[in-house]
């Protein structure tokens, strides 16, 4: 009898719950606070959907408050989605806050303005109105939307196959393929008139050269990138601002995601890949940031692959930073490079890997990599000439390629690592390296290299004027200004006599030249930002 009993009172206890009426509450009457009386959803491009952005309604009485009504002001033709305490919609109606609590409304925004003719960006506007026909109150939305060039691969309308491009073949001998497509020839030359953005891999066709030219904005979408395939030409001649703290006339390659929470994490689109038997690429005055990898260079010893030399190599770089890279900054394979005034850091792997080979050569340039988003324990700089086959992890054979030449003058290479340097030879191969008037971070605490040949610094004919293990005393490593001060030990330590501008135009002085992309400079403090 007492189940009976118990079964009696539960049912009546859902009954009572059930029988409650929200409506009881009492309806708002203007006095709902925000947490923002107007929501900024940053910079998205036309027709691609923004992050999801929120802001909290409070109820700040002791009494539940009922809103009639919540609406976004310009009805079905606004741009804006609004969740509203869990429901999805653009109206809502008897939305209730409980007494000294308060819900969430959630705001995305998917805008066109592909049809306007005459602005590069337009404001997106509306307002989210809290019981309109009473005691409105309202919370503004504003957002820039920006119009771009977009690239992308076709899709077939009868199988639904998206376009794709052939990158080479796995250990089975099959095609190995990625979503992309060959530029046409109007597509060839990107200016500064509206940003690009990239779906897949844009791939420059043989015998054609992609230009990209100064003040170029260049966004890709995840997985995406820029392929130079065989006998194809990449050339980004950016331009130094009259104004160095701006940036309107350097080439920048980043995602398309352009809320501020992005502006630095890594890993957020593919690559720029230089292919086997590409050549004659100069990128200059270039960002290249927040990517799998910053550049693949493929230059095997294959038919159509020039022929590698350091007085023609198949890519100069000068004037150029790459940040937030997951992998490698610049992975170089039996290929050609000559930089100079060339940044990179904070990059997963390594800042710059001269593989299998090659010919490298680097002057004022500075490979940092104070990584911390994950684990490292590969150095800044890596240096080898094999290239390692394996079949299912298992170790097949070990191929090598002579290393013509290694040189990096006046360069710091330094991080967040104990040592920042590898080194890697195959007996009986070529293997010509050198480094002159550099600053290197290599602290062998456990002499694991101390009977090393390649890691004898007293060898001048490897290590010449060079400092190690002494604090280059950057502004800012891990926010990636790279730039040294007077107190630095890389201040006026470069070979003499100098010459040419450093990465930001100051001329290097003559007798007393710094090492890396940077002249030093006196480092503003916070008492000089206050004046």
């Amino acid at each position: 009898m007492r189940y009976l009993y118990a079964l009696v009172l539960m049912t009546l206890i859902v009954l009572w719950s059930s029988c409650r009426k929200d409506f009881d509450a009492d309806p708002s009457t203007g006095n709902l606070q925000f947490s923002t009386d107007t929501l900024f959803l940053d910079t998205v491009f036309t027709n691609i959907g923004s992050s999801t952005y929120s802001f909290k309604v409070y109820n700040r009485t002791d009494k539940d408050l009922n809103i009639p009504r919540i609406v976004l002001e310009k009805g079905e033709s606004s741009d804006y989605r609004l969740n509203v305490d869990g429901i999805a919609g653009q109206v809502f109606e008897d939305i209730q806050v409980l007494a000294n609590d308060s819900i969430f409304v959630f705001v995305e925004t998917t805008t066109d303005i592909s049809n306007q003719t005459q602005d590069v960006a337009l404001l997106s506007t509306d307002r989210i109105l809290f019981d309109p026909n009473g005691n409105t109150q309202d919370v503004d939305l504003v957002t820039l939307v920006q119009d771009a060039v977009f690239l992308f691969p076709s899709r077939d309308n009868s199988t639904g196959v998206v376009e794709s491009l052939v990158i080479g073949e796995d250990e089975n001998m099959q095609e190995v393929r990625v979503q992309g497509f060959l530029l046409n020839d109007d597509e060839l030359v990107f200016t500064n008139e509206k940003p690009y953005v990239i779906f897949g891999f844009a791939a420059i066709p043989p015998d054609k050269t992609l230009t990209i030219e100064a003040g170029a904005r260049v966004h890709f979408h995840e997985g995406s990138g820029i392929i130079a395939s065989n006998r194809s030409t990449l050339i980004i001649d950016g331009a130094l601002s009259t104004d160095p703290e701006a940036l309107e006339n350097e080439v920048i390659f980043e995602s398309d995601r352009l809320e501020p929470d992005f502006s630095d994490i890594a890993g957020q689109w593919g690559a720029i890949w230089l292919t086997a038997g590409s050549t004659g690429h100069r990128i200059n005055h270039t960002t290249i940031k927040n990517a799998t990898f910053g550049i693949i260079m493929d230059s095997f010893a294959e038919e159509n692959t020039p022929t590698l030399s350091s007085t023609d190599p198949i890519l100069t770089i000068s004037n150029t930073q790459i940040y937030n890279i997951s992998n490698f900054g610049i992975l170089g394979r039996t290929t050609s490079i000559t930089g100079e005034n060339v940044v990179i850091n904070n990059c997963g792997i390594s800042s710059l890997y001269c593989s299998f080979g090659g010919v490298y050569n680097f002057n004022h340039s500075t490979f940092a990599n104070y990584w911390n988003s994950s684990f490292r324990d590969t150095p800044a700089v890596q240096i080898d000439n094999a290239f390692v086959v394996r079949d299912n992890g298992i170790i097949i054979e070990t191929l090598t390629q002579d290393l013509t030449a290694a040189n990096f003058i006046n360069c710091i290479i330094y991080g967040n690592e104990s040592i920042e340097l590898g080194i890697t030879q195959i007996e009986g191969t070529a293997f010509s390296f050198n480094f002159k008037n550099s600053l290197i971070r290599f602290n062998d605490f456990s002499g694991r290299f101390k009977e090393d040949p390649l890691f004898d610094f007293s060898n001048t004919s490897l290590y010449e004027n060079t400092l190690f293990n002494e604090n280059p005393g950057f502004k800012a490593p891990t926010e990636n200004e790279l730039n040294i001060d007077e107190e630095s030990a890389a201040n006026g330590t470069a070979a003499t006599p100098g010459s040419g501008n450093d990465i930001l135009g100051t001329a290097r002085s003559a007798t007393e030249p710094d090492m890396g992309a940077y002249e030093s400079t006196t480092f503003e403090t916070d008492e000089d930002s206050k004046q």
